[in-house]
């Protein structure tokens, strides 16, 4: 549930268009040796990421003694450009990215949700006659981005297999898929089941699950190569600790990483590799 000042923040930052614009601010410990930038996947709009990471990075970064530079980019390839580079310190991103992330500049997994796994979803409207994916074919069907994991990649993996041809249509944001497909724009969208259960009731109500792929682990935050072992584990501490107090569950209920748990790519996201999503991955600037 968000508070009047975490809604009075979001409808001020929508107002001022951040969208892709740094936040300067040290968010942490001001006296610490070094700001690091931490990059949050725009799967979300700007003015979401920012009323809802930015008091999670606060608090973590005053208890672990580490300063945090919150970014968004604008639009997910433009935040898939910055990762391939290796522009980012500490980086959230999705469990294929991580793969990339991983294969390109060796960032390393250090923390994701242990509660719920990330499965895709396929959704029509509540009242569509929609009722099997064969029924998709030759029709709009809206995704957050080329390469979003499961929202996209997965599900388009799954209709290729079953041979079925969609026109896909991206529309940036898991928020803009749902209401694409409730304004009768598409007749079907992907997202994930963890961005659906954060709409607002009006808007889940008026949306059906038509298929839902297996689960995976979800999202992590994964670190540069350059990051010292040190600062990972005083991070990591941080984060595991936010799960002792009421205030704190809620940061973390906020992001979607209710649980945090340690990962590591061997174990958690090199299983992905064997998924052969590189197909159908859309990069640009590379």
């Amino acid at each position: 549930m968000r508070t009047w000042k975490q809604h009075l923040l979001e409808l001020i930052i929508s107002g001022l268009g951040l969208c892709g614009v740094t936040q300067a601010a040290c968010l942490g410990d001001p006296s610490a040796s070094k700001t690091y930038t931490f990059d949050v996947v725009p799967q979300l709009t700007a003015a979401k990421i920012y009323t809802t990471w930015s008091p999670l990075l606060q608090r973590v970064g005053q208890e672990a003694s580490l300063c945090f530079e919150l970014r968004v980019s604008a639009t997910i390839p433009e935040f898939e450009q910055k990762l391939l580079k290796g522009e980012p310190e500490f980086v959230f991103l999705n469990p294929y990215h991580a793969v990339l992330a991983y294969q390109k500049k060796k960032y390393q997994p250090l923390l994701a949700d242990s509660e719920d796994l990330l499965t895709g979803i396929l959704v029509v409207r509540a009242d569509s006659p929609v009722k099997s994916l064969d029924e998709l074919k030759g029709k709009n069907v809206t995704f957050p981005a080329p390469n979003a994991f499961a929202a996209s990649l997965l599900i388009r993996a799954e209709l290729a297999k079953k041979k079925i041809d969609i026109n896909p249509v991206f529309v940036k944001t898991h928020s803009n898929v749902y209401r694409s497909i409730i304004s009768k724009d598409a007749v079907a969208g992907g997202g994930v089941n963890n961005t659906l259960d954060n709409e607002a009731p009006e808007v889940r109500q008026q949306l059906r699950v038509l298929f839902e792929t297996p689960a995976y682990t979800p999202h992590p935050v994964a670190t540069h190569p350059s990051v010292p072992a040190a600062v990972r584990e005083r991070f990591l501490k941080a984060m595991l600790k936010l799960a002792q107090d009421e205030e704190g569950r809620k940061l973390l209920d906020g992001i979607n990483l209710r649980k945090p748990q340690a990962v590591s790519y061997a174990k958690h996201y090199k299983p992905l590799e064997s998924l052969q999503l590189e197909k159908f991955l859309v990069l640009t600037g590379q």
